[in-house]
C-alpha cells in the first residue's frame, strides 16, 4: 500500500534527533544539525510548537513510553561504535539508511572510508533531493547512494555494481529496520552481508522483542507495536535478548556486546529516565563460517 512513498518512520525518528538539537549542547544525547531538514510541513510545525514533546520536560520519557530516548540513545550507540571502527574499516554500509547523516556528520573521521548509502528508491530518492537543494552546507565526502527495491533486488549486487569490495573490512549500520522484517528476510540479510563481508567486519544493529508478562503495561505494549501497520510498516519480528547470541552465531557473527535499555541508561541518561525497554542492540563481528546446525542427539 505505501511501498512506493518515502519511510513515514524514517521521518518520524528524524523529528527526534532534531527535538534532541533543540536542547542545550550539554544535555544532547546525539547532535544531528541536520536532521530538521527531513521533516514535512507537519513535523516541523510540532518540532517548533510550543505545547509539544520538548516542553514536557522529564514527563517526555513516560508519555513516550520511553521511546524518544531509545531512538535517541539507539543513533548515540552507534555514533560511538563507528567512531571507535573508522580506525579499522575501509568501507560504511548503512542498510536502510533512510535520512542518515553520520556520512556527514563525522565527515573527518570517515575520510578514509566509503559510505555506502543503501535505501529504497522513495526514501532514498526524497534524501538525494533535499541534499542537492542544499550541497553548499555539506562537507566533501565520499558517499555512494545504493538505491535497491529489497523485494525485487540484491542489495549486494546493486553494491558490487556500486563499487562495493568484499576483501575491505566493513562497518555495517543496520538500524531501526529488522523488527518490520520476517524472520526469512533478517537471517536472509544477516546471511548477505556474512557471504560478502571480510572476516572482522562488524555489523551494529538494533531488535525487539515481544514482551511476554500478563500485566496491562506489557499488554500495552504488545498492542501498540500492532499500530505501525497503520503506517504501512508493521513490526512482525522478534528476537529475545537471550536468544540473539546463538542466534548470530548460528549465522557466522561472533557477538561482542548486548546494549539494553539499561545499560543505555546507564551510558547516556540519569538513572530516572525511562527507557523503551523491548529494544536492545548488538554490535556483531563476522567470524568465518556460520555454525553449523546441531543435530538431535541419537536416543
Amino acid at each position: 500500500m505505501f511501498r512506493n512513498l518515502p519511510s513515514t518512520t524514517a521521518e518520524a525518528v528524524c523529528l527526534i534527533r532534531a527535538y534532541e538539537h533543540a536542547k542545550p549542547a550539554a544535555a544532547r544525547v546525539v547532535d544531528d544539525p541536520y536532521a530538521h531538514w527531513f521533516l514535512g510541513p507537519m513535523l516541523r510545525a510540532a518540532l517548533s510548537y510550543e505545547g509539544v514533546v520538548p516542553n514536557l520536560g522529564p514527563y517526555a520519557a513516560w508519555a513516550t513510553d520511553g521511546i524518544v530516548g531509545f531512538v535517541a540513545a539507539r543513533h548515540r550507540y552507534i555514533d560511538d561504535a563507528l567512531r571507535r571502527a573508522t580506525r579499522r574499516m575501509r568501507q560504511v554500509v548503512l542498510l536502510g539508511a533512510g535520512y542518515d547523516m553520520r556520512a556527514y556528520r563525522f565527515a573527518p573521521e570517515l575520510r578514509r572510508c566509503t559510505v555506502f548509502e543503501v535505501d529504497h528508491p522513495a526514501t532514498g530518492g526524497r534524501k538525494a533531493r533535499i541534499l542537492a537543494r542544499r550541497q553548499k552546507q555539506l562537507p566533501d565526502v565520499n558517499v555512494v547512494r545504493v538505491q535497491v527495491d529489497f523485494e525485487k533486488q540484491s542489495f549486494r549486487r546493486e553494491l558490487e555494481k556500486a563499487g562495493f569490495e568484499s576483501r575491505q573490512l566493513t562497518f555495517f549500520v543496520w538500524e531501526g529496520v529488522s523488527m518490520y522484517l520476517s524472520r526469512t528476510g533478517v537471517k536472509a540479510t544477516l546471511e548477505t552481508i556474512h557471504a560478502m563481508s571480510a572476516s572482522g567486519s562488524e555489523l551494529v544493529m538494533d531488535l525487539w522483542y515481544l514482551p511476554d508478562e500478563p500485566d496491562l503495561v506489557s499488554s500495552a505494549r504488545r498492542w501498540s507495536s500492532s499500530l505501525l501497520s497503520l503506517l504501512g510498516e508493521p513490526v512482525t519480528f522478534s528476537l529475545h535478548p537471550e536468544d540473539a547470541e546463538p542466534f548470530l552465531q548460528r549465522l557466522g557473527f561472533r557477538l561482542r556486546e548486548l546494549a539494553d535499555a539499561k545499560s543505555l541508561r546507564r551510558r547516556y541518561f540519569d538513572a530516572r529516565t525511562h527507557l523503551y525497554p523491548t529494544n536492545y542492540l548488538v554490535r556483531a563481528v563476522v567470524d568465518g563460517r556460520p555454525a553449523a546446525p546441531r543435530r538431535p542427539a541419537r536416543r
